[in-house]
């Protein structure tokens, strides 16, 4: 078995195993470095894909408990915990075994173990079945992805204490379940766990959920989702989790300081963010540097201050999105063969996967009021849209901001069902420098959810039809 590849890929999450299959595509000879037992990362094991699978059983579960409103009788509704797990594991072994499918089709050496960069075109690798490798390569990429940030002072045991990686294997529903972080990760899983039977309580940092987001769409979905449940203490935070106990004694305390409070839990769940992954990697001794927040320093194509390495995903500047990660994994590749691709940084989505979702794209107000940029903004609510009417899903609404002048969208922001899907349209939109008006003028099918879009789009110039 030959040693020598025009390119070795050391992490084989969505950005990696991206960036290994279009190398791969384009006539590379590539091995991939991946120490777990089953590729596809952080998000198709223990992130993206069993999360979703349990949002999605979580949110069945939720509805069927309102069959009724609909005529739909069902009696005696009860809860499979086991199966619901079972078909979460179902879907992380398909989707990983698909990727290990791709590997063999596209020729790609999967290296099981380790990787280490050794200098001069080198990684080590030392192979989980023991022994090691020397694997040289014109090209090396870092693709390792990101790791759960710890909170100081306390111990995540993945029992008791448990970061998303143990909330997506709980073996009963809490009854009490604080989450630490208002950001994705905590209210997905939140949501999981409150359809389920939980009582939710959010603790954040700083003042508002979602940081980051629209601030009209921080202060609505906040609204949202205390009307199911949830309870929140913003402004504040954790300096300790007493274990001690049959229940956790979860100390918080004002985030400007002030009285300490004691808070009951049987389950904490610590999700106040996600930290580029480069334990081991060697990256000083290769010559990589990192910036303040450890995270590889890269140049517009990707290029480390090594010669030969590069470096995409989480582990480099930029949301940690799977998506994202992906993009720049091609685009890498391509610009190894010669071409010249480009990400557009300004049309990556993000979703948040709760029921209602939440999508956004461009920029926010706060942002386009920072910059000093003159914009328009329209909205409409779902509560107006027939579609929603009929489905009795009329939570939420969509916002488009466009250029005063010019009337480019520049942000748009959806709360809603199905807003995860709905975003896409705005996305093609934005990455073509299409207008609010181009949306307004584009015939959407009736009745639909979409419609609500052109509707938005619509309301920009002041003129939307049903409201």
């Amino acid at each position: 078995m030959s040693d020598s590849f025009d390119l070795v890929v050391i992490g084989a999450g969505p950005g990696g195993y991206e960036c290994a299959i279009r190398a791969a595509q384009l006539g590379m000879k590539v091995a991939c470095v991946e120490k777990r037992e089953a590729l596809g990362g952080t998000c198709l094991n223990v992130g993206c894909i069993p999360s979703k699978a349990l949002l999605h059983t979580s949110e069945l579960y939720e509805e069927a408990k309102h069959f009724a409103d609909f005529g739909i009788k069902v009696e005696k509704l009860g809860l499979d915990l086991p199966q619901m797990l079972a078909v979460k594991d179902e879907a992380i072994e398909g989707n990983t075994k698909g990727i290990e499918f791709l590997f063999k089709k596209n020729k790609i050496e999967w290296v099981k173990g380790a990787g280490k960069l050794a200098g001069n075109g080198k990684v080590d690798v030392k192979l989980g079945e023991g022994g090691s490798r020397t694997l040289e390569a014109k090209n090396i990429v870092i693709a390792t992805g990101s790791d759960v940030a710890k909170l100081p002072g306390i111990e995540i045991d993945e029992k008791r204490v448990v970061s998303s990686t143990g909330a997506l294997d709980l073996k009963e529903v809490p009854g009490r379940l604080i989450v630490v972080g208002g950001g994705v990760i905590g209210l997905e899983m939140g949501s999981v766990w409150s359809r389920l039977g939980a009582d939710v309580t959010v603790v954040e940092f700083l003042d508002v959920i979602l940081p980051g987001m629209d601030g009209e769409v921080q202060k609505n979905f906040q609204r949202i989702l205390k009307k199911q449940g949830f309870k929140f203490k913003l402004g504040s935070k954790v300096t300790k989790v007493d274990t001690s106990g049959k229940t956790l004694k979860v100390s918080v305390e004002p985030a400007k300081g002030g009285k300490e409070e004691v808070l009951e839990a049987d389950i904490v769940l610590v999700a106040i963010g996600r930290v580029p992954y480069t334990s081991g990697l060697g990256l000083e001794d290769a010559g990589v540097d990192t910036d303040q927040r450890g995270r590889v320093e890269i140049d517009g194509h990707f290029k480390t201050s090594a010669p030969g390495i590069y470096a995409i995903g989480d582990v480099v500047k930029g949301a940690m999105l799977a998506h994202k990660a992906m993009e720049e994994g091609t685009a890498l590749a391509e610009m190894l063969a010669g071409q010249k691709p480009h990400v557009n940084y300004d049309t990556i989505p993000g979703v948040v996967y709760t029921g209602p979702e939440v999508a956004a794209v461009g920029k926010t107000e706060e942002q386009l009021k920072e910059e000093g940029i003159p914009y328009k903004a329209g909205k409409f609510p779902f509560t107006a849209n027939g579609r929603a009417k009929a489905n009795k899903a009329t939570d939420g609404f969509v916002k488009i901001l466009a250029h005063a002048e010019t009337d480019a969208v520049l942000g748009v922001h959806i709360i809603g069902t199905q807003a995860g899907e709905m975003i896409h349209e705005a996305v093609t939109v934005m990455e073509y420098g299409g207008s609010a008006e181009d949306i307004a003028r584009t015939c959407h099918a009736h009745p639909t959810l979409s419609e609500a879009t052109k509707e938005a789009a619509l309301a920009v110039h002041g003129r939307p039809i049903h409201m």
